[in-house]
């Protein structure tokens, strides 16, 4: 996903909230809580729903005002909806342990384990695995019966993209063998993938070596990396960091990979380092798939496909949430409305047959009328053909 700047505009924030949270509280009423954490784990849906609010489908920007909005609409009724959402974009996301701690005390689950889990999910993604995605976001989303989802996204500075990466504890049968439910970005070639199973020997060969005396290792390590290469930095091996991280994991305390992953120091570039040690001893080799369609409901706010009709949106909103409000109270009906959209659309899509020049049509249509709905994107409201756009609208 391509990295956006900006904020998302006032008026938008808000809506995305409200909608966020009235589609949360449908998906519940009609599903559960554990299928709407299942949704959030699934990178299409997620991706659809985000345009859905009015972002644009290919931003990275979705990640983190999707989740904003959840957590601004959802943590003010989660005692009555049963999810919490902790962390969050940047300094946000290392609150997330006391968060936790905090919220364990109210609901009753264990909150060092939540704890370790969250913290275990981004040490995985961010050194476990090394994409050249550097994490920036880490929310960490759990239910009332310790269900948990996490949805986390990297950065990188070199191509200016984004990636995304979803985790949901019922899939989860190790936290360093395959653990996501998702991951969505672009393939860019080969990357050191630590929770692949044909990493096994690898993992084998570096918990070998952290048992080893550290200064044993370290006398290894010199003869392997500074000899053969003399125009090695110290940035690039940092030998004091691994030789202390050698001596902690060699403390006693370290039994498992997961073990390893959580010692304090252990960054990407030290287990880099690990990996390809090992790799020199060992000899080990290290129904939503289009969610652009989903960008139709209410545009995007820098007007792709076309500008947010806000007075749409706000109908949309309007609609829900007395859909919501009214199945709470056993009235249904309008609940059952807007269920059957969904059942018509998939009746409709049967025997449709798409007309490709008629989609720029629709573009043109939608983008002209969009004055009258209101439409504004980050650059202003929509004026009629012809007309100026006011650019401080």
């Amino acid at each position: 996903m391509p990295l956006h700047g900006g904020k998302v505009p006032y008026w938008l924030a808000g809506r995305m909230a409200k909608l966020g949270g009235a589609i949360t509280e449908a998906v519940v009423l009609e599903y559960g809580r554990s299928e709407f954490l299942r949704r959030l784990s699934d990178p299409l849906w997620f991706q659809a729903f985000g345009a859905v609010l009015g972002m644009d489908w290919h931003s990275s920007g979705i990640t983190t005002s999707v989740m904003g909005a959840l957590k601004k609409s959802i943590n003010p009724i989660s005692s009555s909806l049963g999810i919490f959402i902790c962390g969050g974009r940047g300094k946000h996301s290392r609150k997330t342990p006391d968060e936790l701690l905090s919220l364990a005390e109210k609901v009753g689950f264990d909150g060092d384990v939540m704890v370790k889990n969250s913290k275990l999910s981004a040490k995985v993604d961010n050194t476990a695995i090394q994409d050249g995605y550097q994490l920036y976001l880490h929310s960490f989303v759990v239910t009332t019966e310790g269900e948990w989802v996490v949805v986390q996204q990297g950065m990188n500075q070199t191509n200016g993209m984004a990636r995304r990466y979803h985790w949901h504890s019922p899939g989860i049968r190790s936290f360093t063998e395959n653990p996501h439910s998702g991951v969505c970005g672009l393939n860019k070639g080969p990357i050191l993938n630590l929770t692949a199973p044909e990493a096994k020997p690898a993992k084998e060969g570096i918990m070998n070596i952290s048992r080893e005396e550290p200064d044993l290792m370290m006398k290894e390590i010199r003869k392997i990396i500074l000899p053969r290469h003399h125009d090695v930095r110290k940035e690039d091996v940092n030998l004091k960091r691994l030789g202390s991280v050698l001596a902690l994991a060699n403390s006693g305390k370290i039994n498992t990979f997961d073990d390893l992953l959580m010692v304090n120091g252990l960054g990407p570039r030290t287990l880099q380092s690990l990996t390809l040690v090992s790799e020199v001893i060992h000899g080990t080799p290290s129904r939503f798939n289009d969610p652009a369609r989903y960008s139709f409901a209410h545009g995007g706010k820098d007007g792709h496909p076309f500008p947010v009709p806000t007075k749409v949106y706000d109908e949309t909103m309007h609609v829900l949430k007395t859909s919501v409000e009214r199945a709470k109270i056993g009235q249904s009906d309008k609940q059952k409305a807007v269920k059957s959209l969904h059942d018509l659309a998939v009746r409709m899509e049967k025997n449709f047959k798409p007309d490709p020049d008629r989609f720029e049509k629709i573009l043109e249509k939608e983008r002209s009328d969009s004055y009258k709905y209101g439409g504004r994107t980050v650059f202003g409201k929509s004026k009629p053909p012809g007309g100026q756009l006011d650019l401080f609208g």
